[in-house]
């Protein structure tokens, strides 16, 4: 069951890809929804994307393919249905098209501060908002932070960048994790169980790995992509 939103939008981006073949950006998604930010946006398709309405192709942020629709009031042949103040072509539940066209569409996702990729620092320093193109980031909520330290840098992770977060709290052996160390300090680790033990290792061979039991580590999320900035 969706959603009237996530109903909404699926429908919207079915008869836009069926009318011109060309997805709507997320700046025409949210005004046909009345959404206060494209961050909303973000959070329906991935919602969409989870429950297998639509899919994203992969690098491109406006590659939008319908996957399957829900159903909805047929209307008459030849009218128009109008949300908000977009008018959109009534369609059939067969009209889908993929979109091979790439676009620039960003959106903000938070940026919680820096955290550490050697000695854990205390976590979540601060908050702003970090623009991230939207190709960037699969489904589920995100969160950014930047990194501090060198420890992961041979798995390409180097002091400065900015770690893109999935929020989850599970996690498997050999994942990239924001673990959180007796709810005071974080850092970025490989995640790997050790008998009775958890260990976050890291990715450079002039630091040790690091052993908690489970009990003093919470998992925050875990590593989905990287944005580097060069000056």
């Amino acid at each position: 069951m969706l959603t009237r939103k996530q109903h909404e939008l699926v429908c919207f981006i079915n008869d836009r890809l069926a009318d011109t073949g060309v997805s709507p950006s997320f700046e025409e998604m949210k005004e046909a929804l009345d959404l206060k930010s494209k961050s909303g946006v973000h959070r329906l398709i991935s919602a969409l994307e989870e429950r297998g309405f639509i899919r994203r192709l992969a690098n491109r942020a406006r590659a939008l393919e319908v996957v399957k629709m829900p159903d909805r009031p047929k209307a008459a042949a030849g009218t128009v249905q109008k949300r908000g103040d977009i008018a959109m072509p009534a369609t059939g539940r067969g009209n889908v098209r993929p979109l091979p066209q790439p676009a620039n569409d960003v959106i903000e996702i938070p940026l919680h501060g820096r955290i550490a990729a050697g000695v854990p620092i205390e976590a979540f320093e601060g908050s702003s908002m970090l623009a991230v193109p939207a190709a960037l980031l699969g489904a589920g909520e995100h969160y950014a932070l930047e990194v501090a330290g060198d420890s992961m840098v041979e798995a390409g992770i180097l002091d400065g960048d900015y770690a893109l977060i999935r929020r989850t709290e599970v996690a498997r052996d050999g994942e990239i994790v924001v673990a959180l160390i007796e709810d005071s300090e974080a850092t970025l680790k490989y995640f790997r169980r050790e008998g009775a033990m958890v260990r976050l290792d890291p990715a450079n061979r002039a630091y040790e790995p690091q052993r908690y039991a489970p009990a003093r580590v919470r998992i925050q999320g875990k590593l989905s992509g990287l944005l580097r900035r060069y000056d």
